[in-house]
């Protein structure tokens, strides 16, 4: 690329900004951070980004609302968001509000970078291939996202339609999203 890319940060986690920040701009990436909607908006306001990464769970809010927004300011932008949280049904919801890619977190800078369309940054990228087949735990709580997200979060709606009882249900709801 003949100019350095600018991106837009939105991350509420301090640390986990501080190392990403570090790692794209050693790659190149111009990167303004942003803990909150409110201060995205600030620098939307500044400066003209090329991408954004989101995170999708703010401290009080989520990041989906801030994906028109981004659009509206830059229609050629790219948005990925990033997720501890991920579920085809988060994945779907941001797609249909305008993200180009979502990705579960951790993810490392060489995925990142790709999914933003910026693995010509170094011009040395080696993608590691993730792609795998998901185990039938990981495949149930997908399930699960799907038609919780269906039934708009009624539980009691989401168990009947699952055949499974309540109680189970919300046990199930309170676990960490099945790793791969």
């Amino acid at each position: 690329m003949t100019q350095s890319p600018t991106l837009l940060l939105v991350e509420d986690d301090q640390t986990l900004a501080d190392v990403t920040q570090r790692a794209l701009e050693k790659r190149g990436v111009v990167v303004s951070h942003a803990v909150d909607i409110g201060s995205a908006h600030t620098a939307l306001a500044r400066t003209h980004f090329h991408c954004a990464i989101l995170d999708l769970k703010l401290a009080e809010e989520t990041s989906l609302a801030l994906i028109p927004h981004l659009r509206a300011h830059n229609p050629d932008i790219t948005i990925l968001v990033l997720t501890a949280y991920a579920s085809i049904a988060t994945a779907v919801e941001a797609v249909k509000r305008g993200a180009d890619n979502y990705l579960p977190k951790p993810a490392n800078v060489s995925e990142i970078l790709e999914a933003l369309g910026l693995d010509d940054v170094t011009g040395d990228f080696s993608a590691q291939e993730s792609e795998g087949v998901m185990s039938p735990k990981r495949l149930e709580w997908e399930h699960i996202q799907r038609v919780l997200l269906k039934n708009d979060g009624n539980i009691s709606a989401t168990a009947r339609e699952l055949n499974m009882h309540r109680r189970t249900l919300q046990r199930k709801l309170q676990k960490h999203p099945v790793k791969e």
